[in-house]
């Protein structure tokens, strides 16, 4: 089951109602998070189920939802010890998700935002999984092993490796413009970013550690 997840991060709302029209014929449940539900309003959708301590939003907003049959609410204390996102992934987790997207994830405070992508290590091992979107980005987690990327599926011209880990071992790039044999890169190394497809297909694999996988376009 599919799952769309909805922050209050910086998003427009054309965007993500091109999002939601992609994917609503996919898509399971929707869910809003905490300030989520204002760009949901302004884009006239109802989701399955609301999370968060609703400490942000509009209490106009709130008032209108809460009044809203079938809609699951999870509301939580403002003094908690998981984010928002965090309580939304397992929420989306019980309700049967095995993919997530997660959308106004990025582009608002900086801290939330490291925190929701660190929150790929937490999923990655699971049932489900999970990817954020915003604008310029897909952000997915890879571990050690291979993943083939295609042309025609690529989020934008631009792919980048960002290790997790302290460590990441034996790095094989083929089909890219850069490619590298065997390579072992550290946290704070840059030898991955802004690479390119040169073929219609392209692969990497590794021995060992975790990698941050960012598609990106201008």
């Amino acid at each position: 089951m599919l799952g769309i997840l909805i922050a209050g991060g910086c998003v427009q709302d054309d965007w993500i109602s091109s999002i939601l029209h992609v994917y609503e014929k996919k898509a399971n449940w929707l869910l809003a998070i905490d300030g989520g539900l204002a760009v949901l309003k302004r884009l006239h959708r109802i989701p399955q189920e609301a999370v968060g301590d609703f400490d942000t939003i509009n209490p106009e907003i709130l008032s209108y939802y809460r009044q809203i049959p079938g809609i699951i609410w999870r509301t939580h204390k403002p003094e908690k010890d998981a984010t928002d996102t965090e309580l939304a992934l397992e929420a989306a987790k019980e309700a049967g998700c095995s993919h997530v997207i997660l959308l106004g994830a990025t582009g608002g405070r900086l801290d939330h935002e490291l925190s929701n992508i660190q929150l790929l290590n937490l999923y990655t091992d699971t049932d489900m999984d999970m990817e954020i979107l915003d604008e310029k980005n897909r952000i997915t987690l890879l571990r050690a092993g291979r993943r083939t990327f295609f042309r025609e599926t690529l989020y934008g011209k631009y792919i980048s490796f960002v290790p997790l880990s302290e460590e990441v071992k034996g790095i094989t790039l083929t089909g890219f413009k850069y490619p590298l044999t065997k390579k072992d890169i550290t946290i704070g190394s840059s030898l991955c970013i802004s690479n390119e497809l040169v073929s219609e297909k392209a692969e990497i694999t590794f021995d060992r550690g975790i990698l941050l996988c960012i598609e990106s376009r201008d």
